[in-house]
């Protein structure tokens, strides 16, 4: 066996025994780094430079920003205004409250930007609410958890971030506006997977349609609404940058918060900022041990073996995504969607572009894949804290998801196999250059 050939295996080998013994990530990708680059015979010394390097990026700094503001309108009372405006106007569907939780879902992933936080919050009102009206509680919990996903590709979404910083500058304006149709599909997607349910158990209806209680609602939650406006308008027209538009969409939900909703107070202001910072933490340090893991994939010549490697199972690009896919939905299934994002991008993105996929819609592809990983055990983050939050076992909230896991997967061939889907909206509003 070749040295190249035993590192790789050093490599992935320990880096997957370490996930599987339930490892914390950040911990499994550095040992398994050192661990190959030690095989390797290099020098350990320019590591930590490597690492903090890694962290040097001017788009990174809209991450903090994107996450404040998140944590400040997920708090700040915004959850029962955007329920509201759902309700006004799916509630009088069949199933009408399963379909509200969904188009919320729709609404405040544009403002937190996490499937984990639109569970936290909107899971605590919705999963109770549902089950005092008659649904069952695995499968409201069921629809909590799989609608939150749709947070994932409305912007602004940190992950995206992270996303156009792994694939080499791909213009953030571009993957938020990519992200709109998808995340739309998707909830459409779900909605019928929830009306054909609904009607199966005779889930009730809610109040008719009212166009004045609708335009109410509308006008109630205009102040929230706002702030994905600020952020996307002002990113995709060049009028400030992601992370300028950041920093102000933060300014502006401070206010909105706290002094239009009245949702917090000052003081409890603070006390947020240390949910932030634990967040922003996270996601550095796993940046920084990305670093070290490119170091190898790249000293080792990964990338070009595993396009040889998938290439070499089939020429045809309908085979290649379907593998794509696959590989995304595995490592979505043992490990946390950032993760996923900073290891696999450089190595599957060059197949992707082979196989005729735009990086932009190979980034919608990622996410969503990353987000149904979020739902499956063993590492499904969301699935927890639904399963949590409604005090069920996990095992009866899987089985109660089957048929929304069949609605998203739908989603998601439509999203890999039909690129107008992503493409058509960054190109009509000239964000992508």
């Amino acid at each position: 066996m070749d040295p190249e050939t035993l590192s790789t295996i050093i490599l992935l080998a320990s880096l997957f025994l370490l996930i599987l013994i339930r490892v914390p990530i950040v911990y499994a990708v550095g040992i398994s780094s050192v661990l190959c680059l030690i095989s390797m015979g290099q020098n350990l010394v320019s590591l930590p430079q490597q690492m903090v390097r890694g962290t040097w990026s001017f788009s990174l700094m809209a991450i903090p920003f994107f996450i404040t503001m998140g944590v400040l309108m997920g708090t700040g009372g915004i959850s029962k205004k955007l329920i509201a405006l759902a309700e006004s106007l799916v509630g009088w569907m069949r199933g009408g409250l399963a379909m509200v939780n969904i188009v919320a879902s729709f609404f405040f992933g544009g403002i937190s930007g996490s499937a984990a936080a639109d569970t936290a919050s909107l899971g605590t009102i919705m999963i109770p609410m549902m089950e005092k009206e008659g649904y069952d509680s695995d499968f409201s919990t069921a629809v909590t958890i799989t609608s939150s996903c749709e947070g994932l590709l409305v912007p602004p979404s940190h992950n995206m971030v992270i996303y156009a910083m792994m694939s080499g500058g791909v213009s953030v304006g571009a993957l938020f506006m990519a992200g709109y149709i998808p995340g739309g599909l998707l909830a459409v997607s779900l909605m019928i997977g929830t009306y054909i349910l609904s009607v199966k158990h005779n889930y009730p209806k809610g109040e008719k349609f009212s166009v004045k209680r609708f335009l109410k609602q509308l006008a109630s939650s205009v102040w929230a609404l706002l702030a994905i406006i600020i952020v996307v308008a002002g990113v995709v027209g060049g009028i400030f940058t992601a992370t300028e538009s950041a920093a102000i969409a933060v300014i502006y939900s401070l206010i909105v918060s706290v002094f239009v909703y009245k949702g917090i107070t000052l003081k409890e202001v603070w006390k947020m900022l240390d949910s932030c910072i634990e967040t922003l933490g996270i996601v550095l340090i796993l940046i920084a041990a990305s670093a070290a893991f490119g170091i190898c994939l790249t000293l080792l010549h990964i990338p070009a073996k595993t396009a040889a490697l998938i290439t070499g199972i089939s020429a045809n690009p309908v085979v290649t995504i379907l593998l794509l896919n696959l590989i995304l939905l595995f490592l979505g299934m043992i490990m946390d969607m950032a993760p996923i994002i900073l290891i696999a991008t450089p190595i599957l993105l060059p197949i992707a572009q082979s196989a005729g996929l735009h990086t932009v819609q190979f980034g919608i592809m990622m996410i969503l894949n990353c987000g149904i990983g979020l739902l499956t055990p063993p590492v499904g983050s969301v699935l927890f804290i639904g399963s949590a939050i409604a005090k069920r076992p996990m095992e009866k909230v899987v089985k109660a998801a089957l048929p929304f896991y069949v609605c998203m997967i739908a989603a998601l061939l439509l999203i890999s196999f039909i690129p107008a889907i992503s493409m058509w909206l960054p190109e009509v509003t000239g964000a992508l250059k």
